[in-house]
């Protein structure tokens, strides 16, 4: 205090004598307003320095101090007395404080006697608080382990009992709402490496078993296949047995049975539809579905493995990928199928190999349907398409080095029948069907062929002898069967047929034949068929059989009786053939009207002219044998004779004979055919020996034996009538005309009556008239005999004489 009292003494310093100069007190102002704008004084120093004179500013900086110091003082002096007061202030409240801390020491005291067994119970209360807090986070943690325990447990009961769906939903589960919750850090990590173990041996489980899936389809697929095309050949065959009861009850019809009974036949269905296939379900529930089978406890494929593995790949989120698995390993299935073996024929192992196929294609379709989108349509229909491709090649292939018609057949119908199985399933088939349509003429002509050889061998066996028949079942089977039958009445037994064993020998070879095309036509995409059946039942008939028949008819055929029997077995074929044409039709399924309309002549006509010319030729050498007879005819005979010259007894007596033992065999129309040809011959011989140069001259009276000759010929074939009708009769009577006109001629009193046309037309048309010119002038009168002129000279002239030299005379000039 009394330090401050000292200084506040002190005056403040001057400016000093008042000798400094403006300067100085301008560079003091200056100094003054820096320091208190608080501005750098470190221009100030250099300066001071720099000019050498640091003296006036630490003057100044002295003289600035001390004007400071004044101003603390006079502001210390004005509170002064403040100070005082507070510190008075303060030693008054002092004494307050000390009271109050005794009081507060005896309230601590008090308090602290009262508060320590409390602070004991609440520190054993938050002990106590906290070990049930622990306890309470233990129970949690064991609860949720053992929620996890219980977990692992299932999924491994799951596991063991292969059951992977809920095992990798349990797993799902433990990965979602316990790995990262999990209190034991053991336990997490064991978690985290063996959930991903679990779900890699889950995925080669399923695997190992979609792939013993892929195994046993295979064989289920091939047994699948041949089960659905035998169903489509039971239906077939089921249609066929209709459609020949049909056939049976219009042929019944069209004989105009009466008495026939009608019964409705019930037959039980085996579902040919998808019933009929077992196959899959969905994706969920396929244990019931998958196992589904055929409708009568037939095979049964199971779908379940694959579904799983498919369900599980989803579930794991391998569902793209397992697709694509999927369907790369049942392409390579397929290519695998498609494999021909070549140590193996293909006749052998092609309903195998077309059945695996059909097997395959009918598992996809199911899969299709049920699999939940396992396989897509596009790639079931890239399948197909590879499919078709590849056995479109097998066939054309095995086509062409087939030499065989039945192996072709075969092979056909087994196609076809897999084109009608897996039709049902939506497969497009046109492709295989324009493949057997393609190989319609190869077929056909290797079907000719064996025919060709059949025809053959049947007719060389042939003995030209008739077929005896003991049994009635013979006769059916020999005659009925081909509607040969002349009545419809049944013969006694036993019975000798008209023709020999080669007529139902060669029926039913062309029946086989007509068969067998209409089989490879049928079911081939093509529905009126029957213009290509008849087209090849043609060359067969027109060709094959025909040519067949006239090689054997001009190499084998030696004797009158082989003759005739070829000549009945020609027309009895002749009616086979009628039946060939219905039993076409009947199989192509047209009616027999439209046959009957589109029928052309007899396809066996050569076979058959040439049958009847050769007994015919037969017939004319044996006759010829009699009409040698001819020149023992005394030509210039005194008196005619009254029963005929001796050759045409005996060739009567030869007809006579021939008509015995042909009228059996023969038809009425060949037999006519024959005769008249045989008389015709006659009669050609009879104006042959007239004309020829074995005859220089004749008279009347020999004129008159030919004439009964002829007419003994005439009540030969008057006594025929009841043979023939009316009509063939006299066409029969025609073949005698050559000879009947020119003895006519000859016999007539008008024989100029020739010249006339119209009387030539009506009496003379099967003469010529070079012919008649020559025999006229063969013909003598009586009265023209040797020294006959001396007993008649001047004797009137013979009309007919007359008559006859002027026919002779007209004939030279037109000749």
């Amino acid at each position: 205090m009394n330090s401050t009292k000292g200084r506040r003494k002190v005056a403040p310093a001057t400016t000093g004598d008042g000798g400094g100069d403006s300067s100085d007190k301008l560079d003091q102002l200056m100094l003054s307003s820096a320091i208190c704008n608080g501005e750098d004084l470190g221009p100030f120093v250099r300066k001071a320095f720099a000019s050498g004179r640091p003296e006036p500013l630490l003057q100044h900086l002295r003289h600035f101090a001390r004007s400071k110091e004044s101003e603390i003082e006079e502001v210390c002096k004005a509170h002064y007395q403040d100070f005082i007061l507070a510190v008075d202030d303060l030693r008054s409240l002092l004494s307050d404080v000390e009271s109050l801390k005794s009081a507060l020491s005896d309230s601590n005291s008090k308090l602290q006697s009262v508060a320590g067994p409390l602070l004991a119970t609440l520190e054993s209360y938050v002990e106590s608080q906290n070990v049930s807090n622990n306890i309470i986070l233990a129970l949690k943690s064991i609860t949720f382990c053992i929620r996890l325990m219980e977990l692992c447990s299932r999924a491994n009961r799951h596991l063991s009992g292969d059951n992977f769906y809920m095992a990798l939903r349990c797993v799902d589960s433990i990965e979602t709402e316990f790995l990262d919750k999990t209190p034991s850090s053991t336990l997490q990590r064991m978690l985290e490496k063996k959930i991903p173990a679990i779900r890699s041996h889950i995925e080669r489980k399923v695997s190992k078993e979609f792939g013993d899936w892929l195994v046993e389809i295979r064989v289920v697929s091939r047994n699948l296949g041949q089960l659905a095309i035998g169903q489509a050949s039971a239906s077939r065959q089921r249609e066929e047995d209709l459609r020949m009861k049909q056939r049976q009850a219009e042929e019944q019809s069209r004989l105009s049975l009466r008495d026939c009974v009608y019964a409705l036949n019930h037959e039980d269905d085996d579902g040919d539809g998808d019933g009929a296939f077992g196959g899959g379900g969905g994706s969920g529930g396929v244990a019931d579905d998958a196992k589904d089978g055929y409708g009568n406890g037939g095979l049964r494929f199971d779908l379940t493995p694959l579904y799983r593995a498919y369900h599980i790949n989803q579930t794991l989120g391998l569902e793209e990928r397992f697709k694509q698995y999927y369907v790369e390993n049942r392409r390579l299935q397929l290519t695998s199928d498609f494999q021909v073996s070549s140590m193996t024929p293909f006749l052998e192992s092609h309903q195998t190999f077309f059945a695996q196929i059909a097997g395959f294609f009918i598992v996809e379709d199911r899969i299709l349907r049920t699999g939940g989108g396992l396989i897509s349509k596009l790639e079931v229909e890239n399948l197909w398409e590879t499919a078709v491709s590849k056995m479109c090649s097998v066939l054309e292939d095995q086509f062409s080095r087939m030499q065989t018609a039945n192996h072709l057949l075969l092979i056909k119908d087994y196609v076809s029948l897999l084109g009608v199985t897996l039709r049902r399933y939506g497969y497009p088939v046109d492709a295989l069907l324009d493949v057997l349509s393609k190989h319609r003429d190869k077929y056909h002509e290797l079907l000719l062929s064996d025919c060709r050889k059949q025809i053959g061998e049947a007719l060389a066996a042939d003995k030209f002898e008739q077929m005896l028949m003991k049994k009635e079942y013979e006769y059916s089977m020999n005659v009925l069967s081909f509607q040969i039958q002349t009545s419809d009445i049944i013969p006694a037994f036993p019975y000798v047929a008209p023709f020999s064993s080669t007529v139902p020998d060669c029926c039913r070879i062309v029946r086989s034949f007509i068969e067998d095309s209409v089989s490879f036509m049928s079911y081939g995409g093509q529905l009126d068929f029957y213009g290509v059946v008849k087209k090849y039942l043609d060359r067969l008939l027109g060709e094959v059989l025909d040519g067949a028949l006239l090689k054997l008819i001009n190499t084998s055929v030696h004797g009158v009786s082989q003759a005739m029997q070829v000549a009945a077995n020609m027309a009895v074929m002749e009616r086979a053939c009628d039946f060939y044409f219905r039993h076409a039709a009947q199989l192509s399924g047209i009616p027999l009207r439209m046959a009957e309309r589109g029928r052309r002549q007899f396809p066996l006509n050569n076979a058959r002219d040439a049958a009847e010319d050769m007994l015919s030729g037969l017939l004319k050498k044996k006759v010829d044998g009699f009409m040698t007879l001819l020149e023992n005819v005394n030509w210039m005979a005194d008196e005619p004779l009254q029963g005929g010259n001796e050759y045409v007894n005996e060739v009567i007596i030869y007809l006579e004979t021939l008509v015995s033992t042909a009228q059996q065999i023969l038809p009425a129309q060949v037999l006519r055919r024959v005769l008249q040809d045989v008389l015709s011959h006659i009669s050609e011989v009879i104006v042959g020996a007239l004309y020829g140069d074995s005859v220089k001259r004749f008279n009347v009276n020999a004129i008159m034996a030919l004439d009964v000759d002829i007419r003994l010929l005439e009540s030969f074939v008057d006594n025929l009538a009841s043979l023939f009708s009316d009509g063939e009769a006299n066409q029969l009577k025609t073949a005698l005309a050559g000879s009947r006109q020119l003895i006519n001629l000859l016999l007539s009193n008008h024989p100029e009556n020739f010249l006339n046309p119209v009387i030539r037309e009506r009496s003379y048309n099967a003469l010529d008239y070079r012919r008649v010119m020559t025999i006229s002038e063969k013909l003598r009168d009586p009265s023209d005999r040797l020294f006959g002129t001396f007993g008649t000279r001047g004797a009137k002239q013979n009309p007919k004489k007359k008559s006859l030299d002027a026919l002779i005379k007209r004939l030279k000039d037109v000749s």
